[in-house]
């Protein structure tokens, strides 16, 4: 080969480059070094890939947007809780932590002159086809004993009235039933007896409201209205005219001389395709806690000048979880701001295994009962001297929970104890529910006995509540307690 043919030949008529060997030798060199490049690059590539993506993912778990972690945990409470008779129940315990109190609380209803008259209620529950036809017995129970007081349904779980209101509202969406047959008959009959009367109003439950009134039910991103397991329609709390539907209703109950409304199921659903609802616009500038908070607020202010009493049922597992409270939209201290009473459902049988320290709570009655109303009170102990704080009123257990694994029969001594607990938490009101109205008479004083022994009781030792040690299990009923046999192992 001549040595001009080892370089370019720029004069090729072609001008077609001819490659030495010396030239294919330097490409060679050059392939094999960028080549080299390029998987060392890929290398850089893949491990800078995996970095970034463990390092996103950690991010992404510590900081998920509020809205996606309540989502989260709206499944996750879905997947702990389970339902009863009784509604639900929290199935296992969770991080307590109480809720910080809102600052710079202003001064409530300065000018409100309260002359309503107090009374230090103890309750049982009827319901509106009892408080009609049979309420004889009730009322014998309450004349005989310690109690004094009714809580009779007013606005039921389906949302209807139960008796022929005269509340336009009401009747233009055919709300209205006949249930109870002569409602101020019954208010004067019971008020001859001197019973407290309180009316239960269910609040954003309500299947009828959100039937006939479509744009104020709760609505699935699809645009179709959201059913919880039951297959029952809510309302949207976040609505004004939903506000204004119930204030109205409980306005009838202080104009036919009720002493006190109770507002149950003032709260947002718990079940897990509550994770698919548009809340509309009005959720894009504030929670659930602060939109519950303003409705008791906002019903307070119309409903103390009737002269009535407001109160609300609370779960008791929102008492010092934050997490429950958020998921549910119930604020133990904020709404106890306003409400003149606060009733949190501390039932036994609603805590799972081990929460406050109890292996468990079903059967220890009283223990369960202590240490949750000593966590009502740590919370409520927020509030400053001087500034309103609701009385806590809690309902107690007198009934039987065989829905749940480790269950004992409540009798007489169950009850009791329950009872007993509420003065040795420095309380002295309470409610018992029983969906049967089946109550155990023999667990309630008469009245003159009841103070007897209220004067008289002996000051309990506090017990180190909560415990991260599971309390010791008691020995099975015996004796004089036959009535209240364990079922323990089922």
């Amino acid at each position: 080969m001549r040595k001009k043919d080892r370089y370019l030949d720029f004069d090729a008529k072609r001008r077609k480059l001819k490659f030495t060997r010396r030239r294919i030798k330097g490409f060679q060199n050059r392939g094999v070094l960028a080549l080299l490049i390029l998987v060392i690059a890929l290398g850089l590539g893949t491990c800078v890939f995996f970095f970034l993506k463990a390092k996103m993912d950690r991010i992404g778990k510590k900081e998920l947007s509020e809205n996606q972690l309540i989502k989260q945990q709206l499944e996750e409470l879905s997947g702990r809780t389970a339902s009863g008779p009784y509604g639900m129940w929290i199935a296992k315990p969770i991080g307590e932590k109480l809720l910080e109190p809102v600052e710079d609380q202003e001064v409530w209803m300065t000018n409100f002159k309260d002359t309503r008259k107090a009374v230090k209620a103890k309750g049982i529950y009827i319901t509106a086809s009892r408080a009609n036809n049979n309420i004889d017995d009730l009322l014998k129970l309450v004349d005989d004993t310690e109690l004094n007081a009714m809580v009779i349904d007013i606005k039921d779980d389906e949302g209807r009235i139960t008796y022929q209101m005269q509340y336009q509202p009401a009747i233009d969406i055919n709300a209205t039933r006949g249930y109870i047959s002569d409602i101020n008959g019954l208010i004067s009959k019971l008020k001859e007896h001197d019973v407290y009367l309180i009316a239960r109003v269910v609040a954003f439950k309500d299947p009828v409201l959100a039937d006939k009134r479509p744009e104020l039910a709760l609505k699935l991103k699809d645009g179709s209205t959201f059913r919880d397991k039951d297959k029952l329609a809510w309302v949207n709390p976040y609505k004004k005219e939903v506000w204004d539907y119930l204030v109205g209703v409980a306005s009838q109950c202080a104009s036919l001389g009720f002493d006190e409304v109770n507002f149950d199921y003032i709260r947002f659903s718990t079940d897990s395709g509550m994770a698919n609802v548009d809340f509309g616009v009005e959720a894009t500038t504030k929670t659930k806690i602060e939109t519950i908070t303003e409705f008791v607020k906002y019903a307070c202010e119309q409903l103390r000048p009737l002269g009535i009493f407001v109160s609300a049922d609370v779960y008791g597992a929102i008492i010092s979880s934050s997490v429950d409270a958020k998921i549910v939209g119930q604020s133990y201290l904020e709404m106890s701001k306003y409400l003149d009473y606060i009733c949190p459902m501390i039932y036994p049988s609603h805590y799972g295994e081990g929460y406050y320290g109890i292996k468990y709570p079903d059967t220890e009655p009283y223990n369960l009962i202590l240490a949750a109303l000593d966590a009502s009170r740590k919370a409520l102990n927020q509030i400053p001297e001087g500034e309103h704080k609701a009385l806590v009123r809690p309902w107690l257990q007198d009934f039987t929970a065989p829905w749940i694994k480790h269950y004992i029969r409540y009798g007489s001594k169950e009850v009791r104890e329950q009872i007993e607990a509420v003065y040795d938490s420095d309380y002295s009101e309470w409610l018992l529910w029983n969906g049967n109205m089946n109550y155990t008479k023999e667990a309630l004083y008469t009245e003159e006995e009841a103070a007897i022994q209220y004067a008289n009781r002996p000051t309990p030792t506090p017990l180190p509540m909560p415990s991260s040690i599971p309390l010791p299990t008691r020995v099975p009923n015996s004796g004089k307690y036959y009535d209240s046999p364990w079922k323990s192992g089922n």
